[in-house]
């Protein structure tokens, strides 16, 4: 009987490796074929009978040169990540106020409220266009990295404040009761006591608004033309597709470069975030 149980169990602990092994491949196969294609030469990529997953000829570094002398790729970087960092910014200053007085303050009404600032998330960003370049043309934001500052908040804070409000709920209030009674003030019960207690919930939306900043294409291409101001969504399309030539191996290279940072980043902080995700569901 103990015998039967255990091979029970062995099977069941090969299938489960077998299945994460099964999509370990076909999450990882798109970053191996981008990396083996950044170091083909072009006879190597092009010609239909050489081995896709192999090198018939050396691999090169040209692709990769040609990424960094032919386009300001490291203005790129430096755009987006300045961009990134200051739009995630402006999100946890304004959504962690309003997740909280919803969490807290408002009562029944707290939930409907949020789910009807989330519903602003799922609008679809090319029916706020329009409304939204008209006030970059009022602010005079033209062709500037501001002006994807000014409007990226408008589609993190939504998400940012749903999610938070499901954080701040996981946190008993007697918590911030006990902390008052203490001496401290609201304000400082909740930034004191409160917000250490959420710190993954924290982490989960810098992560959720930095990617949404920099996955961003329909904004960036319409509010931004000149390459010195392009973050690297629309900066390397557009200096690396020009009419109907594609430098493959290029935009391949500089799809792995961006990715392989973030990529050790969120491993690195697998744990919390996946912390934030489970503390966000639980109710208070």
């Amino acid at each position: 009987m103990a015998g039967g149980r255990q091979i029970r169990t062995i099977r069941g602990r090969i299938s489960i490796y077998l299945l994460a092994f099964f999509f370990a491949v076909i999450c990882g196969f798109p970053f191996l074929w981008a990396t083996l294609t950044a170091f083909k030469q072009d006879p190597d990529l092009y010609s239909t009978g050489h081995n896709p997953f192999a090198f018939t000829m050396s691999p090169t570094l040209d692709n990769i040169t040609t990424l960094f002398t032919n386009t300001p790729y490291l203005q790129f970087i430096l755009n987006s990540v300045i961009i990134g960092l200051v739009a995630t910014a402006i999100t946890l200053v304004l959504s962690i106020p309003a997740a909280y007085a919803l969490a807290r303050l408002t009562g029944r009404w707290g939930i409907p409220v949020a789910i009807g600032i989330f519903v602003v998330y799922l609008v679809p960003p090319t029916l706020l266009f329009l409304p939204m370049s008209r006030i970059i043309t009022v602010l005079g934001l033209q062709d500037s990295i501001w002006s994807l500052i000014v409007v990226y908040p408008g589609f993190t804070i939504p998400l940012s404040v749903w999610l938070l409000v499901g954080f701040f709920r996981s946190v008993p209030p007697d918590i911030e009761e006990q902390a008052q009674v203490d001496g401290y003030t609201r304000i400082g019960a909740m930034v004191r006591v409160v917000l250490p207690l959420i710190t993954p919930g924290l982490f989960t939306v810098v992560v959720f608004s930095f990617t949404l900043t920099m996955q961003d294409f329909i904004y960036a291409l319409a509010f931004v033309s000149s390459s010195s101001n392009m973050t690297i969504s629309v900066g390397v399309p557009t200096n690396l597709v020009r009419g109907d030539v594609f430098f493959w191996q290029s935009l391949m290279a500089s799809a792995i470069i961006v990715a392989v940072p973030i990529a050790l980043v969120y491993n690195i902080f697998l744990r919390k975030f996946i912390q934030g995700f489970t503390l966000g569901a639980v109710k208070g």
